[in-house]
Parts: structure tokens; sequence; C-alpha cells
């Protein structure tokens, strides 16, 4: 009898170091899914006002009232701007700070990230606005969505390629550049690289102060190169080894640059150097899609602008019937005639294809000027 009660005292008081064993100081804290916050804007409607963009007064205030996980947790909100027809795949986002729950921003700053977000500049749209409140990244909540009906304007904005192509001339002309519609960080441009002068970088301004380069390996093999971009890197951009005309596009967003070939543009007839010779026109880099060359022209002859160099594509005046027909300064690719010239002497030749700037090919009809200088 004694033994089987010692063994019962013996059990008993290890159960009760056990259970002080596992005892906790404090109770067990569990995180919910979390309660979306409620999201508020100071006006729905706004239209932005370029005269504005150095004035630092808010135009536009977010209020969050915070989100609640089921205690007193660190929360990330990460405001998200997006175009309706985006569907948040590709947001612009905007970091709020720790315990300020409201987000100002002046004519400026939100111009900008309205047309990086992708509302059109100088057109009224709407884009759509949210929060993502987290405290970790696998817990976090969205706010209600505020569809907001904004007018931002377009800041045009260019960058400069010094290069190889063009003896490395900093500040160069206006035509190597890259360039910007709207200032929503994505420039581009059509560069003419000649053989073995494929070496270039990208300056902010007409100076050697400050570079977009790369600190990657050069990439000539192919048709087209595609680099990261470092704002002062090491090396410099490498075209592909083929000379001719690359489309440029430095996307300053998320730090990428792709190179891929363009069309282009050339004057050939007896007006000018006979038609087994084709005039380069150059492309102007200010989203116009204008190509320009001087030329000397004679008028015992006429002229066409073709593409690539080849018959494909080419441009004359149109004939009767035909689309473009009787409309000044109106060109026609697919049924036309001769451009003729009117006197001896040098032109001022521009061909405007707004694909051009894109790369693509142009539509079948499109404008013209010839000036005599």
């Amino acid at each position: 009898m004694k033994s089987l009660f010692n063994k019962i005292l013996t059990l008993s008081g290890a159960t009760v170091l056990m259970l002080s064993a596992c005892k906790k100081d404090g109770a067990v804290i569990t995180a919910t899914n979390g309660t979306p916050g409620q999201l508020s804007a100071s006006a729905t409607t706004l239209v932005l006002n370029n005269a504005k963009l150095t004035d630092p007064s808010i135009v536009e205030t977010f209020t969050l009232v915070q989100p609640n996980f089921g205690y007193n947790a660190a929360i990330t909100n990460t405001l998200q701007i997006d175009v309706p027809t985006d569907n948040w795949a590709n947001p612009y986002t905007v970091s709020m700070n720790p315990d300020v729950f409201t987000q100002g921003f002046n004519t400026n700053d939100f111009n900008n990230i309205l047309l990086k977000a992708g509302a059109k500049g100088n057109v009224s749209g709407q884009v759509s606005v949210r929060v993502k409140s987290a405290i970790n990244a696998n817990t976090f909540v969205y706010s209600n969505v505020l569809t907001l009906t904004v007018t931002p304007f377009n800041l045009k904005s260019w960058l400069y390629v010094p290069g190889a192509y063009e003896g490395w001339a900093n500040p160069g002309p206006q035509e190597d550049s890259l360039y910007s519609a709207t200032g929503n960080g994505i420039y581009v441009g059509i560069i003419n690289f000649t053989a073995g002068n494929n070496q270039f970088l990208v300056t902010p301004k007409k100076n050697w102060d400050n570079k977009y380069a790369t600190n990657d390996a050069a990439s000539t093999s192919g048709t087209s190169s595609n680099y990261s971009v470092t704002y002062n890197g090491s090396n410099n951009f490498y075209a592909p080894s083929t000379a001719g005309y690359y489309l440029v596009t430095l996307n300053t967003n998320n730090n990428t640059m792709s190179i891929v070939p363009a069309n282009y543009y050339s004057i050939i007839g007896d007006a000018a150097q006979g038609w087994g010779t084709d005039v380069a026109m150059k492309y102007v880099n200010d989203g116009n899609g204008m190509w320009t060359a001087t030329v000397p022209l004679v008028s015992s002859g006429s002229f066409k602008v073709r593409q690539n160099n080849d018959w494909t594509f080419s441009w004359g005046i149109p004939k009767s019937g035909s689309e473009g027909y009787g409309i000044a300064n109106t060109l026609n690719d697919t049924s036309n005639d001769n451009i003729p010239v009117a006197a001896n002497g040098n032109y001022a030749v521009s061909f405007y294809s707004p694909a051009a700037a894109k790369g693509t090919v142009p539509a079948v009809t499109t404008t013209y000027s010839s000036v005599k200088q």
C-alpha cells in the first residue's frame, strides 16, 4: 500500500512540474485576416493645371481609416493607383509613412503619378485608387476602391544620346535624343548606328555630369539588345553590331533598355541622286514621327519617299480617285505619282509618319513638306 501511495505521489508531482513548465507569460496573439481600411479623397474630379507645376500647394489628399488585424500590429500601407483597363496588373505604388494615415500630393507629383499609372495627358479619364495594408508578406487586405476622374497634362522631356556614331559629341544635336511625350519615365528614339560605332550612353543633360549606363556586358551578336540600366553605371551600352537604324527605349521606371531594328526613310529619284541612290533622311525625336533631309533637287526630275531602301512601301502624290487625292501636302503609298520639283535648289524635305516613332508600318496616306531654302 505504501509503495502504491508513493508511486501516485511521484506521478502527481511530475504532472505539476510539467504543467508549471508549460505556463505562458501573457496571452497568445493571433492575427485575423483583417478588416479592410476605408479610403477617401479630397477630390474625386480633378483637372490639373500646368501653370501650377512648381506650386507646392497640395491638390489631392488621400485619407485612410486604418484596418484592423485583430491586435495592435505594425501595418505597412501602400497607395496603389491604376487605370481601370489594367485591372491592377501593374499599378503605380506610393508607400505611405508609418503611423500617418493621410497622403497629399502637389500638382507636379500627382501629375507624374497619373501619367506613370497610364492616364492620358490632356484627356479626361478615370483612375482607380486603393490601399494595400499588410502586416507581413502573406497577411494583407485592400481598402475600398476609389474612382477618380482626372485630366493630367503632358510633360515633354528629352534625354540625350552621345555615342561613337556621332563622335561622342556632348552636347550633341537635338535629333540624337530620346523623347518622352508625357514625362511618364519612358523615353524612345531612333538612332542610326554606323558601322563599328555602336557604343553610346544616355545623359539627362547635355553634359557629362551624370549618365544612364549599365553594369551588364556588351550584347551585340543578335538583331536586338536588352540591358539593365544603372544610373552612373560603369559600362557603355552597345547596339547590335549590324549597322542601321534602331529604336532605343529607356524605361527609367524599371531601369531597362531595349534596342530593336526600326524602319527608316529616304528620298529617291532623278530630281535628287537618281533612281538607284537613296538620300537618307534623319529622324527627329520629338514624338511627331518626322523624318527630314536637306537635299539639292532639280526641276527636270521628280522623287519619292520610300521605306528601308526598297519599294515595298513608297510614297508619292495620290493618283486621281485614290485616297488623299487633291489634298495639299498629302502622299499615298499604294496609288501615286512622283513628287514634282518646282525649281532647282536646296530643299528641306519633311516626311511625317506617326507610326515611325514606334517602328511600325505607316498608314496608306501621310503628309510631307518640301520647302526651297
